[in-house]
Formats: C-alpha cells, structure tokens, sequence
C-alpha cells in the first residue's frame, strides 16, 4: 500500500484527495496540507486522512509517508518539488510545472539527482481514453503522416472571475490554459516547437490588460519536423467548457470533443434539440484524473518511469513562454 500526502486542497487538490481515498487501488490517502484551516477540516471529516497539516515542511517530515502529490498554487509547484525530493518522497505534481524557465530548469536539474525516485507531471489529457485512443490511431497509422494539429481550450465564462483573481500569478494565458494543448501538440506530432507567433486581447474583459494578458488568444506553431500547430485560448466561452482537438495527417484526420457533450442524451423540447455540454475541467476528465494518479502509484510499486516526466514539463513552459513573449512583442519568437 503507498501512502501519499497531498498539499494543497483547492478544486483540483480536493479532486484528486477524494480519489485517491476512494478510487485509487493500493494507495492510502494519509496526510492532507493547507493553508486553509476549512479545507484541512473538511478532509479530515469527509476523507479520514490520519494527519493534517498546515506546513508543508512539517507534513515532510512523516516518514511514513512514501509519496507526496502536489496540488498547491502554480507558484508553489518547484520549490515544493525540490524539497519533497530531497526529502525522499516520490513526487506527483500538477502542472504547470513552473511559471518561469529558470524555476523549471531548476526543477529538471533537481529531478535528475533524484533518478532513483519517481516524478511524474499531471498532463492528465493524456490519459483520458478518448485522447489515448487518438494516439493509438496515430501510432497505427490510419491518418498517415500527421502534419496538422488545431487546439480549443476554452474554459466557460461564468469561471471568468476566478481567472481575473489569479491572472497576476498565472503566467499568462498560454501558460495557464494552453499548457496541455501545447503538450498534446508535440506528443501527436513527435516533434519539438521551433518558431512561435501568438495575438490576442481583451475582448470583454479589459482587467486582464494590467497583466499583459488576454481574455481570448491564438498562437500558430511550427515544428522541427514542420508540422503546424493552431492553439485557441479562450475565458469567454458561453456555452460550457469546450476542449477540442482534431489531428490531420496526409490520409486522413481526427477529431476529438467537436461538440462537449455533458452525456448522450439529447433533450427535445420548445428549444429545439438540445445537448448539455459539460461545466468544466473535473466534470470533462474525471477518469482521466484518476487513471493518472493510478499509474503515479503503478510506477512506484512497480519502479517503472511513468511516460510524463519532467522534460515535458519544461519543453511546454518553454512553448508558452515563447507564445507569451510573441503577444506581448507582436513579433515571430524562434525558440532554441
């Protein structure tokens, strides 16, 4: 049985508490940490975690504890990685995996001296059944060589709000939102990102502004190997959450989410027909979150790297960053 501490206990924290206390086989959800005293209370009642803490230094102190899930703010996520590694835990830790390059180049650096362990990004997109079944596809064959990728990730409009409150830490747009798309593109197409030109404003909602970010925004990448890629982000989607991808190759093309059913019911009545989309990103990849914290504790029981590790997390910053520095310049950014 392994036994994991989780910090930080915000939507996506509380999410992935509640699996692994419920969902997850052979792994105990031992310790929670936050700051936030509510939350702490919250999961000691409804999870039975055995320890509480709002330190996270002191929570790394447990020895019996065997690995550490990061869930905390954005900002956190490197320091908090450096420390549970050398404390000697096995580290999960949500993505971004930074909000600046020289903080995740660190981070490579420190994962590397600890190649004993195991550190695995949260891409969770990749393991949602129906992206996983894409990538099947490609690796068979069936669209032929894949030279174009085209990315929506558009989070509703009634979570506007939030974003706003978080914008001065985020990063940005790209780094905030486009991260799995970007990670999505270079695992399709099997290459890394050379050149990058983004644009984009704010449309509705000029509080962005303050931060040199955008309410809706587009980047067109180039690849190494030439292949195109086309990313729209967008805080402004009124219909729900929509996440589509469609993959085109020389014989043929994928699509995935074109429409983001909530389910396979359509509801007839005065409106029309109508399909219910989904409400947000824990709705959409429910079982993608549990699949990827499932396969963080397969990794460990069975000393196997997962597939998802740092250097993707580094290579995704290092696109968004160059996405970032292409809207704000309005200039092509050719990345090294």
């Amino acid at each position: 049985m392994i036994k994991l501490g989780i910090v930080g206990l915000g939507r996506l924290g509380k999410r992935h508490a509640e699996n692994i206390a419920f969902r997850i086989q052979n792994a105990e959800l031992l310790a929670v940490c936050s700051v936030v005293e509510d939350e702490i209370k919250d999961a000691q009642k409804n999870l039975g975690v055995k320890y509480a803490y709002k330190d996270f230094s002191e929570m790394l102190k447990n020895k019996e504890l065997d690995a550490i899930v990061i869930a905390s703010s954005s900002t956190e996520h490197c320091k908090q990685i450096e420390e549970a590694l050398n404390a000697g835990f096995h580290v999960f830790s949500e993505k971004p995996l930074g909000i600046n390059m020289h903080e995740v180049l660190r981070a490579r650096e420190v994962v590397g001296k600890h190649n004993d362990k195991i550190f695995m990004l949260g891409f969770m997109r990749r393991y949602d059944a129906s992206y996983a079944y894409a990538k099947k596809k490609i690796e068979e064959g069936i669209i032929g060589r894949p030279f174009l990728i085209r990315c929506y990730g558009l989070d509703p409009v009634k979570a506007v709000q939030g974003a706003i409150a978080f914008s001065e830490k985020s990063g940005g747009i790209f780094l905030d939102m486009a991260i799995h798309d970007i990670d999505l593109a270079r695992w399709y197409l099997g290459s890394e990102v050379k050149s990058a030109y983004a644009i984009g404003g704010c449309y509705e909602y000029p509080e962005f502004k303050k931060y040199n970010d955008a309410d809706n925004a587009v980047a067109l990448l180039q690849f190494k190997n030439d292949a195109i890629g086309i990313l729209y982000v967008g805080r402004t989607c009124t219909h729900g959450y929509h996440i589509e991808t469609e993959i085109v190759g020389t014989e043929g093309s994928l699509r995935i989410g074109s429409i983001p059913q909530k389910n396979l019911v359509t509801i007839f009545d005065e409106k029309g027909a109508v399909q219910e989309c989904v409400s947000g990103f824990l709705e959409r990849f429910d079982q993608a979150y549990v699949a990827e914290i499932q396969e963080f504790v397969n990794c460990i029981i069975e000393k196997r790297k997962p597939k998802v590790g740092v250097d993707d997390g580094v290579m995704s910053t290092k696109v968004a960053y160059a996405c970032k520095e292409s809207f704000e310049s309005n200039k092509l950014v050719i990345i090294d």
